[in-house]
């Protein structure tokens, strides 16, 4: 089976030049990691605060440039296309942001939010809109009364499940969720995370799901990666990695949730 995202020894590091006399000092971010996605797959990318992961998600979204190594996406090199060329493949692989509050522009009506990527990506026709952004908010759990709201009159729950019906618009086939439950109370959590589950099971998405909490890997992915310092130091079936962890800090994690 094709993979439909592909990374292979990707880099990316930075270089921080203190004053004009003194040694510039070399800090990777992400060091020579390599792992595949398949269809219907949900690798868990899992690690502490600082260790890569979300440069891991803004390298294969094309967000950030790599220092070294390739990126593949439904088999083609994307690596280092420029933004007119890379356009095409942005509506395939969608993001789903932790920091709802931050995405959502707070002058914009739900219908504005969730039309824009339904026009620029020209999911459906005009006539449609209206419909369409209905069926959205019913498939996240919003009544469709919510869409002449503005973020600011919807709870932390309500405004994650819009940011959710805008990566969906598109009808991407990858979604990267980057902490998507991480700002929300423990009990919409759940829902969160549910909601991502059915979704997954009814429109067969695939998911790269960044967190550093190993007990929403444990919900929500078959695969597990785990990231330690820029490095992938562990990758494998999700039983298998949390029922017989191989590196230390692997076992660290698993130890942490017993």
């Amino acid at each position: 089976m094709q993979s439909l995202l592909s990374v292979q020894n990707l880099s990316k590091h930075y270089i921080i030049m203190k004053n004009s006399v003194s040694k510039k000092t070399v800090i990777n971010a992400v060091k020579d990691i390599s792992f595949d996605i398949y269809p219907g797959d949900s690798l868990g990318l899992i690690g502490e605060s600082g260790c890569g992961k979300t440069t891991t998600a803004n390298l294969v979204l094309r967000l950030l440039n790599p220092s070294s190594g390739k990126i593949f996406l439904f088999g083609k090199d994307i690596t280092y296309l420029d933004e007119n060329k890379m356009r095409p493949y942005r509506k395939d692989i969608q993001i789903i942001f932790q920091q709802s509050g931050e995405i959502l522009d707070p002058k914009m009506t739900i219908t504005e939010l969730l039309m824009e990527p339904l026009k620029i990506h020209r999911i459906v026709k005009e006539t449609e809109y209206n419909s369409e952004i209905d069926r959205l908010l019913s498939m996240v759990g919003l009544s469709p009364k919510e869409k002449i709201k503005y973020p600011n009159q919807m709870s932390g729950g309500q405004m994650q499940r819009v940011i959710i019906a805008r990566a969906i618009a598109t009808r991407p086939k990858i979604i990267v969720c980057d902490e998507p439950v991480v700002s929300l109370d423990v009990s919409v959590q759940g829902q969160i995370l549910n909601l991502l589950t059915k979704l997954k099971k009814e429109l067969n998405f695939t998911y790269l799901f960044i967190t550093h909490d190993l007990k929403v890997v444990r919900h929500i992915c078959s695969r597990i990666a785990v990231m330690y310092k820029g490095e992938i130091v562990e990758i494998g079936d999700k039983e298998e990695v949390l029922n017989n962890p191989r590196h230390e800090y692997t076992k660290q994690l698993t130890e942490s949730i017993l």
